[in-house]
């Protein structure tokens, strides 16, 4: 007898159905034939399923029992097929009725007592179930709640392949799961993120951190060791603005593609915060692998990604951040495919002025050669500066900022005006998919920021004498329209744009 169950598999962070056809009752030998480009993890479950079958009070085949999963040119991938193998095994065998699954998608790893477990990609698979037309969707108990996200798509969550049979034959009701219950915010990562309160002195630093935060716009921290360029890093999520419903969503679906939401780890609402290890390779950066996947600029997107120690990056993994800092997407082209991933993250980066870190310190003496220096900096392509917003610099504190006992700013005040900037930009583009200054098209940035004579010779004035590129001076408009929203000035003024120059140092070779 033919079963067919509506299953889906992941290509980049979206769904594509899959269908699980299990064919039982041929002549031969008594085993289970898996078809339709699957991986190790997916040839394995007919170990899995038979042990669930047995385990749940179930009959294994006894005849040879062929399963193709379609179409045949996608590459399976993980234990996510066991449910639906599981039951389409079922209706071939003549243990649940035929018609049983059909109004469904199922998906969902077994073990071998037939308990379920969570699956990668639940609001994808979610959201193409109710593209489908499909009544609901079956997942694991533990899966459920984020697929619960997508409207109108009844999610219905199981514990075990016995709760689901009886589910399907009608024996036992589940209810969905509550869409409601799964769009509570929870902001507790304030909590735990630190203060700008704990931040001694740089004065100059948190304020250029704030404008940065303010339009999410790009960010690099020059300065020698112990100056606090990580300490500000860490605590950029305390002023972060709230994450919209739809950037959440984008956040969830990425990291749950990731499988990085398995187990409920993920706190829906987070805006993510990224820290690699400058030993990481291109691919763990950009993403891809044989199936290609998420890298950690995509799992930043709506989000920050903070290179601290940038030189010590590999030219190779750096200059692949050029293209997705100016697109805001990933294209990865391999031979399972090509899959395009969002990735509009804001970077943080912190670097040494020289090797040894001393560079300009008034109280330490460098003892980097001309040769060192140059080498050093030249780990950093211009390109690359170019496209990062503010550049500034991070001072030695002196004694008396460090014993100083005055609390400084706390962080819910600068996340008051950041939230507040946000807003302001939000209102702005509205009907548009902008959802920053920082991510201003040239269309955008005529409409918005218009200039009278005064400010355009001051600004032509700015580019002719530090020789700056055509994107410089876009970017130098966008940090200036940042500032001018946290001044709630309508238009731009003088100041605003001076402070958007000031914040070009490595183009003045201020450093160097």
């Amino acid at each position: 007898m033919l079963a067919t169950v509506l299953s889906a598999g992941l290509q980049g962070i979206e769904a594509q159905p899959v269908h699980v056809e299990v064919n039982s009752g041929e002549v031969g030998d008594p085993k289970l034939v898996l078809v339709g480009l699957p991986d190790a993890a997916v040839k394995e479950s007919d170990d899995r399923v038979f042990s669930a079958l047995s385990n749940s009070g179930f009959k294994p085949p006894r005849t040879r029992t062929t399963i193709n999963l379609a179409p045949g040119t996608l590459r399976k991938e993980g234990p996510l097929y066991d449910l639906p193998i599981a039951l389409g095994i079922l209706v071939a065998t003549g243990q649940i009725a035929p018609g049983a699954i059909d109004d469904h998608l199922i998906a969902g790893e077994l073990g071998l007592s037939g308990a379920t477990r969570p699956v990668r990609g639940a609001l994808a698979m979610a959201k193409l179930a109710r593209s489908l037309g499909k009544r609901g969707i079956i997942l694991p108990a533990e899966s459920a709640a984020e697929a619960a996200l997508v409207e109108g798509i009844a999610v219905h969550p199981v514990n075990s392949l016995d709760e689901t049979v009886r589910f399907l034959s009608g024996e036992r009701a589940i209810a969905p799961y509550p869409h409601e219950q799964a769009v509570a915010f929870d902001r507790r990562e304030h909590e735990t993120a630190g203060d700008f309160a704990e931040i001694k002195g740089q004065h100059a630093l948190r304020r250029a951190v704030e404008v940065a935060v303010a339009g999410g716009h790009n960010l690099i921290m020059i300065g020698p060791p112990g100056s606090g360029k990580s300490m500000v890093a860490k605590r950029v999520p305390s002023i972060m603005p709230d994450a919209t419903l739809e950037e959440s969503l984008e956040i969830l679906a990425i990291h749950s593609a990731a499988g990085q939401t398995l187990g409920q780890g993920h706190i829906f609402g987070r805006r993510p915060v990224r820290s690699p290890h400058h030993t990481i390779s291109d691919v763990g950066l950009l993403g891809g692998g044989a199936i290609p996947g998420p890298g950690e600029i995509s799992l930043a997107h709506h989000g920050v990604l903070f290179l601290d120690e940038l030189p010590e990056f590999k030219r190779s993994a750096l200059e692949v951040l050029r293209q997705p800092l100016e697109d805001g997407h990933v294209t990865i082209s391999r031979s399972a495919g090509k899959i395009t991933l969002p990735c509009g993250f804001m970077l943080v980066a912190a670097m040494n002025p020289c090797p040894c870190g001393y560079l300009g310190d008034p109280k330490h003496e460098c003892r980097c050669s001309p040769t060192q220096i140059q080498r050093y900096r030249a780990r950093i392509s211009g390109p690359l500066l170019d496209r990062i917003d503010i550049h500034i610099e991070a001072p030695a504190l002196s004694i008396n900022e460090l014993r100083s006992t005055a609390p400084g700013e706390t962080s819910a005040a600068i996340r008051e005006r950041v939230q507040a900037a946000r807003e302001r930009q939000l209102a702005r583009f509205k009907g548009s998919r902008t959802l920053a200054n920082a991510r201003m098209t040239h269309a955008q940035i005529r409409a918005h920021i218009p200039l009278d004579s005064t400010l355009g010779d001051l600004l032509q004035r700015a580019m002719e004498e530090l020789s700056l590129s055509a994107r410089a001076y876009d970017r130098i408009l966008k940090v200036a329209r940042t500032i001018a929203d946290l001044a709630t000035s309508e238009r731009i003024e003088a100041n605003h744009l001076l402070e958007a120059i000031q914040y070009r140092s490595l183009d003045r070779n201020l450093f160097y």
